[in-house]
């Protein structure tokens, strides 16, 4: 080797199938190189099949012959551009169903980060079961992969949001403990400030905010309990029955602007 750095790993005799060219190794990683911008390759066994002439002296006939050749070239796991594109949503979450809206951003300033946020339009049938608080954020660092599940990224309200957070600012999610927690809370916020932005400016589509509460009412209903930044903005979210909306339903403000005089 020229140049460069060489780094050898000894494996114990446990993960021996990672020594061998197997699905394994390649969706490891997959899974942690999605947004580097450099290629990362794994040598490949490969295979080149053809045909073959070959003169048949005694029928006076030729024959055909197919050809096998082996050989080993590097194969690129990580050939997808470096960037957050909606397109991404799918091999994220494994969601057979489009999402309904998505939010590109970046946040500079305190902390420099950029965030990929999907809006799903259907909720875990068991979103609620076992109230054990796990998002679909996962977590980067300058484009190297971090941990799938930081729960400090999202409040549990939010939970059912799914996407990217990349951050240009190192932190070690095991160490320097009280650092990793004001670096956390600055992008937090930030999250769900712009899932407050979006719950408003759907809101002001009737259709297609019927059918996102219908799936998420329960959810704003926590975040009214837990998030009490946010509560006036989730509970002008609220929908209720009333005696006048038939099967529709309103928000409270629209039912006192209804009230009489007096």
């Amino acid at each position: 080797m020229g140049r460069g750095t060489k780094i050898v790993l000894h494996l114990k005799e446990d993960p021996m199938d990672y020594l061998e060219e197997t699905k394994k190794v390649k969706e490891v990683v997959k899974k942690n190189s999605q947004f580097i911008g450099y290629p990362i390759k794994l040598l490949v066994e490969m295979r080149n099949v053809g045909e073959d002439e070959e003169a048949d002296k005694e029928a006076g006939k030729i024959k055909k012959r197919t050809i096998k050749e082996k050989y080993s070239a590097d194969e690129e796991l990580n050939n997808t551009k470096p960037n957050m594109e909606s397109s991404r949503y799918k091999s994220l979450t494994n969601d057979w169903e489009n999402h309904l809206a998505v939010k590109d951003f970046s946040i500079e300033g305190q902390l420099e980060f950029r965030a990929l946020l999907f809006f799903p339009c259907r909720a875990l049938f068991d979103l609620f079961e076992n109230r054990k608080h796990e998002n679909h954020i996962k977590l980067y660092v300058r484009r190297v992969f971090i941990m799938d599940n930081c729960e400090e990224l999202i409040p549990e309200y939010l939970s059912f949001m799914k996407g990217v957070v990349d951050s240009e600012d190192p932190f070690n999610i095991s160490r320097e403990m009280l650092k990793q927690n004001k670096m956390l809370k600055v992008i937090r916020k930030n999250l769900v400030k712009k899932c407050m932005e979006f719950f408003e400016e759907l809101a002001e589509d009737k259709e297609n905010f019927k059918k996102f509460y219908e799936q998420f009412s329960k959810n704003l209903k926590l975040g009214v309990h837990e998030d009490s930044t946010n509560r006036k903005k989730i509970a002008d979210l609220i929908r209720f029955h009333t005696s006048a909306s038939g099967e529709d339903q309103v928000s409270f403000k629209e039912y006192v602007s209804r009230m009489k005089k007096n």
